[in-house]
């Protein structure tokens, strides 16, 4: 997977107000150092991850076993404590076969003898953090309960719903080289994945680390948890502090046009697509110290946000190379307007860590 673009950024005079942005930043940067201690050679995937969770969306890993899905997804449950007087588990983890039912997953009402009454059991969806092993190689009457849950954040159990706690996070994965036995995820569902992320081997000074430091690996690293207000907390303030221009807006509609209108495309963009683009632009700014987003957020969040979205003409290639295409011309018409109409402005208040830039949009 291609790097994230990193631009040099001049540091400016530090103030004395706290940014909106310093605590929600803090935040991103323990679950990143935790992350980055349990798992060795992913971090574009840890970045992605945190990326996802502060968008408040999901993620579809294609991966091959023993890839360390669990270990991430673990250690990302684990990272995070409850609220004060809620007991919600940090981490589940769900082997999803075909003879799955609904009810093994989001939980089944019993009958109570003493109270003659049914009551709900909560199944292993009524966590922080779910890892849906092989998602796909359960029945679709189960992956339309996942459907629910994760769009609306709420199950259905005997005409009741039930709601999900505001951080609810699925990481879900699927085997791109075993499809014997599958059920493959329909457009709708696939629609509900913020990214869908192709891991591949890790390189090899990576992999001769993960061996050296299996040990230390199991000690409970030492930066702190973190809470789960702080991360909702979190989602609120970027939404609120980490700026939008109305350009970027159009530049992801004229790519959804483009990507529409080619010829190697059957099935074009979704309007919630690009709805969810947004969260996902902020969250990756802010991850990178800015609080503002950038055309270069746009290039590199692009293939993981669309690509998974699109039905290409078989034999038409890679939809990677089919988004990229597409997103070209309205990228260089944003970047023109944009560094065109620069004009000084004050430097905002920096993070802690990073400054956040030059007070520009761009």
């Amino acid at each position: 997977m291609a790097s994230y673009p990193q631009t040099p950024v001049t540091p400016e005079p530090q103030s004395q107000a706290i940014h909106p942005l310093a605590a929600p930043y803090e935040t991103a940067q323990i679950l990143r150092r935790r992350l980055r201690v349990a798992i060795k050679g992913r971090d574009e995937v840890i970045d992605l991850i945190i990326t996802a969770l502060f968008a408040d969306g999901h993620v579809l890993l294609e991966d091959y076993p023993g890839s360390g899905k669990t270990t991430l997804a673990k250690a990302l449950g684990e990272s995070v404590t409850d609220a004060e007087g809620q007991h919600i588990a940090p981490f589940r983890r769900v082997q999803f076969t075909p003879d799955l039912l609904p009810s093994d997953v989001s939980g089944v009402s019993i009958f109570d003898v003493s109270t003659s009454r049914f009551e709900f059991r909560p199944g292993p969806i009524f966590a922080h953090v779910l890892l849906a092993d092989e998602i796909n190689r359960t029945s679709p009457k189960v992956q339309s309960a996942m459907l629910e849950a994760m769009a609306e954040k709420q199950v259905t159990v005997d005409n009741h719903t039930y709601p999900l706690d505001a951080f609810f996070f699925v990481v879900a994965t699927q085997n791109p080289r075993d499809l014997a036995g599958t059920y493959p995820l329909p457009v709708a569902q696939l629609d509900r994945f913020l990214f869908k992320i192709n891991m591949d081997y890790i390189a090899r000074e990576a992999e001769i680390d993960v061996l050296a430091t299996r040990k230390v690996r199991r000690s409970p690293p030492a930066e702190r948890l973190v809470t789960r207000d702080e991360v909702v907390d979190a989602r609120a303030a970027m939404e609120e502090h980490v700026r939008v221009d109305p350009r970027v807006h159009t530049c992801l509609v004229d790519t959804a046009r483009n990507l529409r209108a080619h010829k190697k495309v059957l099935q074009g963009l979704s309007t919630r697509s690009l709805v969810l683009m947004i969260p996902a632009l902020q969250a990756v700014a802010l991850l990178n110290g800015r609080d503002f987003v950038s055309s270069q957020d746009i290039e590199y969040l692009a293939p993981f946000v669309f690509s998974h979205r699109l039905v290409i003409a078989p034999g038409a290639g890679d939809t990677r190379t089919v988004v990229l295409e597409c997103l070209k011309g309205p990228l260089e018409i944003l970047t023109r307007s944009t560094m065109a109409n620069v004009a000084p402005a004050q430097s905002p208040p920096a993070l802690p860590s990073q400054p956040l830039g030059n007070g520009q949009n761009w």
